[in-house]
């Protein structure tokens, strides 16, 4: 009678270790993990107006429009492609000192709301980073945050993964917009 007993109590703890040690079925636990590298840069985009050249860092070169490259598409600007070569600053004033440039494209997707998708690549050339970063991803552009894969990299970013969270940090009219993007790496070489 003693050793039943003494089994009881030993089969509720493992009972408990095991409900306990799972937060979803399966036995699978959920792992947070800590970013080995983080960022916050901002790009200036201004796109060409016809008028703008001498400042302009992007252009329309797909257009439902034809040969109209200069006005993007009255609905969501669907079916526009824009080529963008924007400097990459450490904080919001375009006059900053550039540490980079954002270089790739984006196309709006929708004719149901403002979206985008993104492929491009932040080109660092400073004292503190050298390489490049590879994003790619959909930025569904009236969410006030939206997040992108971090898909690679060359350099101080050799073989990066993560995520980029973009935000809105301002936009004037059709012409000018600047993203915040918070870059957290979680495989770094």
């Amino acid at each position: 009678m003693g050793s039943k007993n003494t089994v009881t109590p030993i089969i509720l703890v493992f009972f408990l270790y095991i409900s306990g040690s799972s937060a979803i079925p399966g036995g699978k636990k959920i792992k947070y993990h800590k970013p080995c590298k983080e960022l916050v840069l901002y790009f200036h985009d201004i796109v060409y107006n016809g008028k703008n050249a001498d400042n302009a860092t992007s252009a329309i070169v797909g257009a439902p429009e034809g040969a109209n490259l200069t006005i993007l598409a009255a609905q969501y600007h669907f079916g526009n492609m824009v080529v963008f070569d924007d400097p990459i600053t450490l904080d919001n004033n375009l006059h900053s000192p550039p540490v980079g440039r954002a270089q790739g494209l984006y196309f709006y997707d929708s004719k149901a709301e403002f979206t985008a998708w993104l492929a491009f690549s932040f080109v660092l050339n400073s004292t503190d980073y050298q390489g490049t970063i590879n994003f790619v991803g959909a930025d569904p552009l009236m969410h006030k945050t939206r997040d992108i894969s971090v898909v690679g990299g060359t350099g101080d970013f050799f073989m990066a993964r993560g995520i980029a969270t973009i935000m809105t940090d301002a936009f004037e009219g059709e012409v000018y917009f600047r993203l915040r993007v918070d870059i957290k790496l979680y495989e770094c070489w």
